[in-house]
């Protein structure tokens, strides 16, 4: 199949790593794959470096932006994809315009609630695939008045080349941030905003904290509740023991380092790719139950689902596999098998394939 992707977005999470994740994972299986994007930003940078995808260049600053449409156009003319594959909805109408234009199907993939009650029910119906990422948010969306029949459900895929156990990073990477053979790290991967549920996490590493003298805690990423973050770090008698690196384009490095990933939302979660991403790197993961976020983990298995924002719970998680190596030996490896066999790149584009040819979706 030749398969245009329209991803201009310029953020650096969930969904734009879904994008280029995707993107690479069918060129890999032997697709022609060719991708709408914004220079310079994230999913440029990844697909560039991948390699495999043919790049154009294009925007979307609004809504059926004009000029973005006009690139889209031109490189839907140029490449004459089989399909037209796109992720944020600002490029749906202009998406499903040039596509059926040139005879070409369209997917949309959804990650987020955010759709105005009539998108809810007429965006589905633009595109031939509608997809969502979790059966949290099929049901969701169906609840809001989505048409159940037009959605499916594929989840985000993971690179296990990329994302793997890596004794030599962990030790450098554990060196640089100063934490001993001998101290357990938890490390939080996302943006720093309160629906996330870090001043609750932040609450439970205290309490963890006065009762295991061998925890320290890594946060990975920025917004708008940096500042307050930090400044309740500040004032924490256990500062010493927190780092913070910010945004990183990379984060290899960081899950490489941790004993445990904490993914503590307390807001609609729609999937939780941190948590597929630090599996796949062999790291146990705590995480809220919340949204779709228990459907990338084996609770009990790969890792803990815990109440949301209920932070003496989680600090009596967070000792008991701080204490207990063994455990998160056992939770590391099964988390492995568990993203090999659910949202590694190979099953998940197999999956992409199979859905775009099931000539039972409605028309």
């Amino acid at each position: 199949m030749r398969l245009l992707f329209v991803g201009t977005g310029c953020g650096g999470g969930g969904t734009e790593s879904h994008f280029a994740s995707l993107a690479s994972a069918m060129a890999g299986a032997g697709h022609e794959v060719a991708a709408v994007v914004r220079p310079g930003e994230h999913i440029y940078r990844e697909l560039a470096s991948a390699g495999g995808v043919r790049l154009y260049a294009g925007r979307f600053d609004r809504n059926n932006d004009p000029a973005g449409a006009a690139s889209l156009w031109r490189a839907v003319r140029h490449f004459r994809p089989d399909w037209v594959v796109a992720s944020f909805k600002r490029e749906y109408l202009s998406a499903a315009l040039a596509a059926r234009a040139h005879g070409a199907g369209t997917a949309f993939f959804k990650h987020i609630v955010n759709m105005h009650p009539a998108s809810v029910r007429l965006i589905p119906r633009l595109a031939d695939r509608f997809i969502v990422p979790s059966e949290y948010l099929r049901d969701e969306l169906v609840r809001r008045g989505a048409p159940a029949r037009r959605l499916r459900v594929l989840p985000n895929p993971v690179d296990l080349r990329r994302f793997a156990p890596n004794a030599a990073l962990r030790a450098c990477t554990r060196a640089e941030l100063g934490v001993g053979s001998d101290e357990v790290l938890i490390g939080f991967v996302g943006r720093l905003e309160a629906g996330k549920g870090i001043h609750e996490y932040a609450q439970a590493l205290d309490l963890a904290m006065e009762r295991s003298a061998s925890l320290r805690a890594l946060w990975v990423g920025d917004g708008e509740a940096a500042a307050l973050l930090l400044e309740r770090i500040w004032r924490s008698p256990h500062r010493d023991r927190h780092s913070h690196l910010g945004w990183l384009a990379d984060v290899r490095s960081s899950y490489a380092a941790m004993d445990l990933l904490a993914l503590p939302s307390i807001g609609p979660e729609t999937f939780g790719r941190a948590s597929i991403e630090a599996q796949a790197a062999g790291v146990p993961v705590l995480a809220s139950r919340n949204g779709g976020i228990p459907e990338t983990l084996a609770d009990g298995e790969t890792g803990l689902l815990l109440p949301a924002g209920d932070a003496p719970a989680w600090a009596e998680a967070i000792v008991r596999l701080a204490q207990d190596g063994p455990a998160r030996a056992r939770m590391g490896a099964a988390g492995r098998d568990f993203v090999q066999a659910h949202f590694c790149q190979r099953r998940i584009a197999a999956d992409f394939e199979r859905l775009l040819n099931d000539e039972r979706a409605p028309a």
